[in-house]
């Protein structure tokens, strides 16, 4: 949509937040103004790359009503919106140049790093950066990017299964790739996911979407993942080369604290295909 529609009188001293609109829709003509006022204009992204609906905002400074051009999510405002929508991105390009198949895992597992804007860290201290874990245990499978404000929040105990406190902050300034967007990414824990809303680390913690979560799909050899969104919409499938896994227990686990819930669709319409074509 390319036509700004107005629902309210835009005062003579606005004129200027208008004009940055335009910028914004020129360089865009997937966001359409839906409202203004002198505090916040509202942003509706009809399409993401998952082809999802999700509404943001942009926010103004309440002093002189300037844009900073910070995309914000009403629902779960800890979101680096531009950050997670760029990891997607990322995750297109792997899908489209085939790079999440046949190679080895850990080849695999570093091009999903590089998408979720993470470095290969594997001999960092944990809690300083370490990312040997991300994607390669049941748990560490949500891509989360977080505004930098919200990095240091600390598990209150509303995340069941987690540590109280969970200090991920320092971890997640060392280890995100700036080139991304404002704000940082982590491989936080999914368990919690498969209640209705979210109760896992991203969501609750850090008060954000998932730009993606890996599930292993329950196939007989558990060997395929997808990627998902965080409304469970598939974004990329992946499968490796002969060679080391995660430990099947991981895979299957994996699988475990996601089935019943909407991030785990995916994975299932593949393993029944995947019956299906040897029946």
């Amino acid at each position: 949509q390319s036509n700004i529609r107005i629902r309210t009188t835009i005062p003579m001293g606005l004129r200027s937040v208008v004009g940055v609109f335009s910028v914004l829709l020129q360089t865009n003509r997937n966001l359409s103004l839906v409202a203004a006022t002198a505090n916040k204009s509202a942003f509706v992204v009809p399409e993401t790359h998952s082809g999802s609906v999700q509404s943001f905002s942009v926010k103004a400074s309440p002093s002189n009503n300037s844009m900073d051009g910070l995309l914000v999510d009403p629902v779960y405002p800890g979101t680096a919106v531009e950050r997670m929508q760029n990891v997607r991105a990322r995750v297109e390009e792997l899908k489209q140049q085939n790079k999440l198949v046949d190679a080895p895992w850990e080849e695999i597992r570093r091009r999903i790093l590089w998408a979720g804007g993470l470095k290969d860290l594997p001999t960092s201290i944990p809690g300083q950066g370490y990312t040997g874990h991300s994607f390669n245990d049941f748990n560490h499978v949500d891509l989360t990017c977080m505004l930098d404000q919200m990095s240091d929040n600390e598990n209150d105990g509303k995340v069941k299964g987690i540590a109280i406190g969970n200090r991920l902050g320092n971890g997640i300034r060392v280890a995100s790739l700036e080139e991304l967007g404002r704000g940082g990414s982590w491989s936080t824990c999914a368990m919690g996911c498969n209640q209705e809303p979210p109760q896992d680390v991203a969501h609750i913690q850090f008060q954000a979407r998932i730009a993606f979560k890996l599930v292993w799909v329950p196939n007989p050899a558990y060997d395929t993942f997808v990627l998902v969104d965080d409304d469970g919409k598939l974004l990329a499938t992946g499968k490796p080369s002969n060679g080391p896994l995660p430990a099947m227990r991981e895979r299957q686990m994996n699988y475990h604290i996601v089935k019943g819930s909407k991030y785990a669709v995916e994975a299932e319409k593949l393993a029944k295909a995947a019956v299906s074509s040897k029946e």
